[in-house]
């Protein structure tokens, strides 16, 4: 089980990863980070602070996902040492991508990387199903 679940808290923690991100194009496009109304600040975001914002954003929906899909598994008793830890590895490489090709502006590798981690998710909920 160790290695979903170590997928699973990187996962966890990605989105801070991607707001943390955000300061350094806030401090420079909005003259610093607004504390008050930090939602409403990033929607003025432009370019790779926009990207860094909409990377966190995803990981938010992209996680409840592949936890519903490491639940179903759990509960099915998948083999966690077998395909579940290697969609789980390549789910969490996918959504560092998808986050950095987000930031970066590449619009069709971070939809290759949104479309692999999906995959990852959809694999896990089969390998639950067929248990």
């Amino acid at each position: 089980m160790i290695i979903p679940m170590w997928c699973l808290m990187g996962g966890v923690v990605l989105p801070y990863i991607w707001a943390g991100a955000s300061v350094p194009f806030r401090n420079s496009q909005l003259g610093g980070l607004d504390l008050a109304q930090p939602r409403l600040q990033a929607a003025s975001l432009t370019e790779g602070g926009a990207g860094a914002w909409g990377a966190q954003m995803n990981q938010w929906e992209a996680l409840s996902v592949f936890m519903a899909a490491n639940v179903a598994a759990f509960i099915q008793g998948v083999d966690p040492t077998g395909g579940w830890a290697t969609a789980s590895i390549v789910w969490l490489v996918a959504r560092v991508l998808h986050g950095v090709f987000y930031v970066m502006g590449q619009a069709a590798l971070r939809v290759a990387a949104f479309v692999a981690s999906l995959a990852m998710s959809v694999w896990i909920f089969g390998l639950a199903v067929s248990s």
